[in-house]
């Protein structure tokens, strides 16, 4: 009954025409954010919190309109993914791997409405778990050591290689360059430069966004140069634009999944969205009758990561608002402006700030609503953008990426960075091998390698403090046989012969 009462008063602060007209505009503006590739959601946040200033907000109002956007984001980041194969930022790059596919085959409409449904079941659900079980699920982050979280990251590159490919080789040897990307910069602990070559430019590491515009955007212009705009990202054929009943009933299970998974990702202090969503397409794989389908425009593998990305946004908030611990980065940029507003996260504050945490609820359940009103019937303007010229558009978006990039780094060494990321991504294609591999190598390496530091300064050099408490045990076991189970379970499987599609797609 004090849930449900908070929950009202919540509500009417929440439902006032101000705050609402906050929530409706900060939808709207993630949205194109989230669909604009390289920026994301934390930027996104992050580039807004001056003018929640500026605009002399409180710090409900300030939170209603950067959550919302926030939300919104991660609603957009599917567009590009979809329609040219971009993703607008990390967590949606596991929905380039059946939602472009989907859309070479004239489905792009489909894949748009079912990762729409899937982001409002995934955010929504979310949100519902983070009013009702957020004290009890700060208690299970607690759980997760270094050891657990090292465990936790091998599992993630295990069953990349193992269950997320068809080549566990080139998965594997995808993932060590990412992994070696990660080590560039200066060394936490030593201080030593590594793997910089005396470039100063390298000391503060390689920015995870150029690497991903790199890789995804100017990859695809090479491509396009190449193959002359016969194959390029914008040659897609169109089909009827009607909301597919029957693929989303066909693919709930798949939402509910990717949700649960995705929840559990983002309450774990540093998985993230990215993560959630790579687990829930990885999960929906395993369990999926048909694997051979996933990566060729299978609805499945768009809605599970989708609903995976938006959950583990919603449970990212929980850490931050129970622990004052960031489960993400654009948490991260939201604990900074509680900390500016004076408002200090953590268990007290759902007794001395009620009125806060529940009008962000109560404004983030409203939020999804207004974005799954505003997303799936504006489907035809997204869809619309295929029908400009590809010389046009490609160049158009390759040129919003450069501007994004070096308006948040204001370096041009980042735009050649950039640049050679792009080569590089256009040798793995030809080359057959998966580059998202290589992105999650450089998004999580860092972050695995000082839990296994912590934990051997805990364990005092002892190497099996790693597998020393039943969490991370479970995850070793099931690293174990994320990577071992396929490589005898492939020859037991009958694949049926698919047309060929590009390598980035059939193999992550």
């Amino acid at each position: 009954m004090d849930t449900l009462a908070n929950l009202a008063m919540g509500m009417s602060i929440a439902l006032t025409p101000y705050t609402l007209l906050l929530a409706v505009i900060g939808c709207f503006v993630g949205t194109i954010i989230g669909a604009l590739p390289g920026l994301g959601p934390s930027n996104g946040v992050a580039l807004l919190i001056p003018i929640s200033f500026s605009m002399g907000l409180d710090a409900v109002s300030a939170l209603v309109l950067l959550t919302s956007v926030y939300y919104g984001a991660m609603y957009g980041g599917r567009i590009s993914s979809i329609l040219l194969n971009i993703p607008g930022d990390e967590p949606a790059m596991m929905t380039t791997l059946d939602g472009y596919p989907m859309a070479r085959q004239g489905k792009a409409a489909e894949a748009l409405v079912v990762s729409g449904v899937a982001s409002f079941v995934g955010a929504f659900l979310a949100t519902v778990g983070l009013m009702i079980f957020a004290p009890y699920l700060a208690r299970v982050a607690y759980q997760f050591g270094p050891a657990e979280y090292f465990a936790l990251y091998m599992l993630a590159f295990c069953t990349l290689g193992g269950i997320g490919s068809t080549n566990q080789a080139k998965a594997a040897m995808s993932a060590a360059i990412g992994l070696g990307i990660a080590m560039i910069g200066l060394d936490k602990t030593t201080g030593m430069p590594r793997f910089t070559f005396g470039e100063l430019h390298l000391m503060d590491g390689v920015d995870f966004l150029v690497a991903i515009v790199g890789l995804f955007a100017v990859a695809e212009i090479f491509h396009f140069i190449e193959s002359h705009g016969k194959d390029s990202a914008i040659s897609v054929k169109l089909g009827k634009i009607l909301v597919p009943w029957r693929m989303l009933r066909q693919t709930s299970g798949a939402m509910l999944r990717g949700t649960g998974i995705g929840f559990v990702a983002g309450v774990l202090p540093g998985a993230g969205a990215s993560l959630g969503s790579f687990l829930a397409y990885m999960a929906e794989k395993s369990v999926a009758k048909d694997k051979a389908s996933f990566g060729r425009g299978n609805p499945k593998g768009v809605a599970a990561p989708e609903a995976g990305n938006n959950a583990a946004a919603g449970g990212a908030l929980v850490p931050m608002l129970t622990l004052g611990v960031p489960g993400s980065g654009t948490t991260a940029v939201l604990l900074a402006l509680l900390l500016t507003l004076n408002i200090t996260p953590g268990p007290l504050l759902f007794a001395e700030r009620p009125e806060i945490v529940w009008s962000l609820i109560a404004s983030l359940l409203i939020a999804n609503v207004v974005l799954l009103v505003m997303n799936v019937p504006m489907v035809k303007v997204f869809v619309r953008i295929l029908s400009v010229p590809a010389w046009v558009l490609l160049p158009g978006v390759t040129m919003i990426a450069f501007v994004g990039i070096y308006s948040l780094t204001g370096s041009s060494f980042d735009m050649l960075m950039m640049v050679a990321f792009g080569v590089l991504g256009y040798v793995m294609r030809k080359l057959g091998m998966p580059t998202v591999p290589v992105i999650l190598g450089i998004l999580l390496g860092n972050a695995m390698e000082d839990n296994l530091r912590r934990a051997m300064v805990l364990s005092n050099g002892d190497w099996t403090y790693l597998f020393s408490s039943p969490i991370a045990i479970g995850l070793w076991t099931a690293a174990v046989l994320g990577f071992v189970a396929p490589i005898f379970l492939r020859r037991l499987l009958k694949k049926p012969a698919m047309p060929e599609t590009d390598p980035t797609l059939n193999e992550d």
